[in-house]
């Protein structure tokens, strides 16, 4: 039988006892007869009168007896030390129960050395279960054959920087000795870190691969567990595993679920649990033996969430950054995912690069697959370029909304008018940036519309840049107030403020970019016990003021185009790169929409 089935049968055993050792108590003590209750005064008063023909006497709460006309009764027993002496004065049989007196002291004390030893086995037997638990949750950590799915670094395009320090690294496990005469020391650990779908997953794997090595895989969320020890058990597990293969990756991906900054000892964040995990890493990493050929490779979008203790030399040797590709690197994705695809001769790979500039690597195999799912819906043959485009806005902002009878005129002028002020603001402050794509049509997500600025491939942002960027995310709400008057601006700016409050705080609070708030990082100031005043909300909101007066004055001084691209896009709906380029460049023969 198994352990299951033995506490099973323990708890219906257990039951049944009680059960019965219950039952037994009562017909003892009521002896099979149906009793009525009197109080004593009554019982008393009875005895007085002669009713009372016999009484029991035992040591309980109640008393029980017989009338004289046979009716039994119970009722408190007083405990009187002349009591019996009392009743037999009033010439009543007195049945002395000493047996029963003594049984009704030991039932409750069966019962309760019975109840007590039932919670202590329980209670062992429950801790070594949960031990077997521990044990076998330690042991379903995944082990990844890393040949049976082969992924080498020609399936991973972009990021070639990353890609040639894993590369040396399999070098280092396959021929470990060849270091040791060097006095080289293989690195214990490499940090893959950086935005999320660029591929780190798959670099790891690559170099399994390329190693010819077991691969071990697991996420830091593996490790957090409700059990007091557990997460610690399965990390000395998964490093025990390996040491028993010999030459393997470890792969701990989100590594910043188990590896978060440990707290101050006053402070009550953090759990002392996730410390445990955190300490059993940490130890596991440092008992590794030299040239073992072993590597931990781990994955984070945040690196600087991360444990100082992680990141020292001996734990994780290198960190990697895995950043978004550029237009090389975007088009050789682009080709990777084209591979078995029926591509149309008009699909043109290189503008596709060119205008999915902040693309990941996930983002766009996502994108060539919805263009294929677009081409099999419509049973075309081939996938052509306005299959991608469909594609490339739905990845973007969703789907279009078929039914758009629920849009009334004066919803869809405030809406042409919204992203007309948009798209106009970037195409004069921001020569370099191109505006794609303006619609009124709503999405799927909620959005009434769009408008699609493409800005340059660039490694770093200016403050130029983000000045700009927070101009063109408040050119919506400054055309709504210059048409419609300040008391008729909408709700539609709310996802635009949003983005242009996290720039502004982000230029005056952590890139230091103001000259009155200075160089100082609030990121920094946040993160210690110091109380935050609110010097950064007051400069903020005195920026964005200033900004969007600017953003008000530029429509201002182009109102004419301003109403020529809503005009345009009351009556087309959409309107493409070209169309809005004429637009802003020639309006001379366009009429005011009233």
């Amino acid at each position: 039988m198994n352990i299951e089935g033995k506490k099973k049968l323990l708890l219906i055993s257990t039951i049944i006892l009680l059960l019965v050792v219950t039952a037994y108590t009562i017909v003892s003590y009521y002896k099979g007869e149906d009793y009525k209750e009197i109080s004593y005064a009554t019982f008393i008063e009875y005895a007085k009168d002669g009713q009372v023909s016999e009484i029991e006497l035992k040591d309980s709460p109640k008393l029980t007896g017989k009338l004289s006309n046979k009716t039994a009764f119970v009722t408190d027993n007083p405990r009187a030390e002349n009591f019996k002496e009392q009743m037999l004065l009033y010439d009543i049989k007195v049945i002395e129960s000493e047996n029963m007196g003594l049984i009704d002291r030991i039932i409750p004390l069966i019962l309760m050395v019975g109840s007590i030893g039932m919670v202590v086995y329980l209670v062992k037997n429950g801790s070594k279960q949960a031990e077997r638990e521990m044990e076998n949750m330690a042991n379903n950590i995944d082990v990844v054959n890393s040949m049976s799915q082969k992924v080498t670094f020609n399936d991973i395009a972009g990021n070639e920087e990353a890609k040639e320090s894993l590369k040396e690294l399999v070098d280092f496990i396959r021929e470990p000795e060849k270091y040791s005469r060097y006095g080289a020391r293989l690195p214990r650990g490499v940090m893959l870190y950086g935005p999320p779908g660029t591929g780190k997953t798959l670099l790891a794997k690559a170099l399994a691969s390329e190693a010819a090595v077991p691969f071990y895989a697991a996420t830091g969320s593996d490790f957090v567990q409700v059990y007091a020890g557990l997460g610690a058990s399965r990390i000395r597990e998964l490093f025990k595993k390996a040491k028993k293969t010999g030459k393997s990756v470890i792969f701990i991906d989100e590594i910043d679920a188990l590896g978060k900054a440990r707290k101050g000892a006053n402070s009550n964040m953090g759990s002392e649990e996730g410390d445990r995990t955190l300490n059993a890493l940490l130890t596991e990493m440092s008992g590794f033996k030299e040239n073992e050929g072993i590597i931990v490779l781990a994955a984070t979008n945040r690196i600087d969430t991360l444990d100082e203790a992680l990141l020292r030399p001996g734990r994780f040797d290198r960190q990697i950054e895995v950043g978004l590709p550029d237009i090389n690197g975007r088009l050789a994705i682009l080709k990777i995912h084209s591979r078995n695809k029926p591509l149309s001769k008009d699909v043109d790979l290189e503008k596709l690069a060119r205008e999915t500039v902040y693309f990941s690597g996930a983002k766009l195999e996502n994108l060539m697959n919805e263009s294929a799912m677009i081409a099999a819906r419509n049973k075309d043959k081939l996938i052509t370029m306005e299959h991608i485009e469909k594609a490339f806005l739905n990845v973007l902002v969703g789907e279009e909304k078929k039914d758009r009878s629920f849009i009334s005129l004066r919803d869809k002028k405030i809406t042409a008018y919204h992203e007309a002020g948009h798209a106009l603001v970037a195409k004069k402050i921001s020569p370099n940036n191109r505006v794609t794509r303006v619609s009124i049509i709503p999405s799927t997500r909620g959005m009434g519309g769009f408008s699609l600025n493409i800005p340059p491939d660039r490694i770093y942002k200016s403050k130029k840049d983000i000045i700009e960027n927070i101009m063109i995310a408040l050119g919506g709400r400054a055309a709504e107030e210059i048409i419609f008057g300040k008391d008729n601006i909408t709700t539609g700016a709310s996802s635009d403020l949003k983005k242009a409050t996290e720039m502004v705080l982000a230029m005056i609070g952590s890139y230091g970019m103001d000259d009155e708030l200075g160089l100082i990082n609030y990121e920094v100031v946040a993160n210690t016990n110091l109380s935050m005043d609110t010097s950064l909300i007051k400069r903020g909101e005195e920026i964005l003021r200033h900004f969007y007066s600017q953003t008000k004055t530029v429509l201002l001084d182009n109102i004419e185009h301003l109403h020529a691209l809503a005009n345009q896009l009351i009556r087309k709906e959409s309107l493409n790169e070209e169309e809005i380029e004429e637009l802003v460049n020639g309006i001379q023969n366009i009429t005011k929409c009233s």
